[in-house]
């Protein structure tokens, strides 16, 4: 046998049922917000990430998979989804504001624990083109509408703002000192991304103690962005959104300015805890090369730690399961079962001909139908026999209305 690749999942039945669930979910509320579909390639130039990612960047330093192709092109496998959404947004020449959804597996050379795979799924929001704190709101909304929608108690939802790309410059030289200062304290890594990148060492557990008294990036933020970040705030505590403003949040990659925020669960430790966030990166534009910046803000939210928190789903899994008592009627009831099908009953049948109606009754049961229809003599007069499966209640009703039987409780 050829085994999978580690940090790699095959996802089945029964794990497949919340995955579902969730995809389910999330399309409904990005249609209702008016989010629109975006399709995009799984494989990018590596020099869209290095640039629009960053290049001192834990993502890009250590975990892409990247590859010559046979042209000679350094390409990589897409490892996050807002890069490639503002690229096709430039590519599109769309004028004005664009709402974009988007989803599937990204790929990242992590060390594979719970919480963190190599082949990852997200689900992504873009608001383009957007400069108002109200496109801020609606993503955030969005995200935490998708973790109640799929049954996740206990949301934290963290908040901050870094402030526009000035008011990083200064803090930057502000943060450097501090941990210069310190230099001695601080871990390999951190000392390392001291001089790369000192925004990233706020986010190191190993440093925790030192960073704790490290000067924030909400402290050094100039007067418009501290303006975007108050009406942020204001509307999420209109929506009735809860949060808290954690000062030291600052997110993993460059492209970045003014909001970013986090969304935690309690069912995950540590590092782990993290189900999706996002922020503001109207800078994000022009590191890919546009010749203007473009606001924008967008989220992506981690289905397989999502899934991870998620109670199990309730409900049957189909409305309707058709056996068949008189195999004559095969053909018959194989039309009807596609009419229910086309009206939109979730519904099943045991196709294996000569089956006995006792072994298409334990296939009812292992299918998780609701009810069965038995195919049999009163076919000739327009009924069938129909029984819910949870209470044993048993009835004749007209072939043409088993579909709202069904689907009634």
């Amino acid at each position: 046998m050829i085994s999978r690749l580690k940090g790699t999942d095959d996802i089945l039945p029964p794990d497949s049922a919340k995955w579902r669930v969730l995809l389910r979910a999330f399309g409904s509320l990005a249609e209702r917000f008016g989010y629109d579909l975006a399709l995009l390639p799984v494989i990018e130039p590596t020099e869209l990430f290095s640039r629009g990612v960053g290049e001192a960047t834990e993502i890009v330093e250590k975990q892409m998979f990247t590859f010559e192709d046979r042209g000679g092109r350094s390409v990589t496998l897409r490892p996050e989804l807002t890069a490639g959404m503002v690229r096709a947004f430039l590519a599109s020449g769309a004028q004005g504001t664009l709402k974009l959804a988007a989803g599937g597996p990204m790929f990242r050379y992590e060390q594979p624990q719970k919480g963190r795979r190599r082949q990852f799924y997200q689900v992504d929001l873009e608001y383009l083109g957007e400069e108002s704190p109200e496109a801020d709101i609606e993503i955030i909304e969005v995200c935490y509408r998708l973790l109640e929608e799929v049954g996740i108690e206990g949301i934290t939802l963290k908040l901050n703002s870094i402030g526009d790309p000035s008011d990083r410059a200064g803090y930057r030289s502000i943060l450097q000192e501090y941990l210069r200062g310190r230099k001695g304290d601080l871990s390999k890594d951190a000392r390392d991304r001291t001089e790369s990148n000192p925004l990233r060492v706020l986010d190191s557990k190993a440093d925790a103690d030192i960073v704790a008294d490290a000067p924030v990036p909400l402290d050094h933020i100039g007067e418009s962005a501290q303006e975007h970040f108050d009406a942020v705030r204001a509307g999420l505590e209109t929506l009735g959104i809860t949060f808290e403003v954690d000062p030291r949040l600052v997110r993993g990659l460059d492209y970045y300015n003014r909001t970013v925020f986090e969304l935690f669960s309690p069912a995950f430790e540590a590092a782990q805890s993290a189900l999706g966030g996002g922020g503001r990166y109207d800078p994000l534009a022009v590191a890919i090369g546009a010749s203007r910046e473009v606001a924008a803000v967008g989220a992506a939210m981690g289905c397989d730690r999502i899934v991870e928190a998620m109670p199990a789903p309730g409900g049957d899994r189909l409305d309707l399961f058709v056996t068949v008592a008189e195999p004559n009627l095969r053909g018959q009831a194989r039309l009807w079962i596609s009419r229910l099908r086309r009206d939109g009953i979730r519904v099943d049948w045991d196709p294996t001909p000569g089956r006995s109606l006792r072994g298409q009754f334990k296939a009812a049961d292992r299918s998780g139908a609701a009810a069965v229809a038995v195919v049999g003599e009163e076919w000739e007069v327009g009924q069938v026999t129909v029984r819910r499966l949870a209470t044993g209640e048993e009835a004749r009703v007209a072939v043409e209305e088993v579909g709202a039987w069904s689907t009634s409780r």
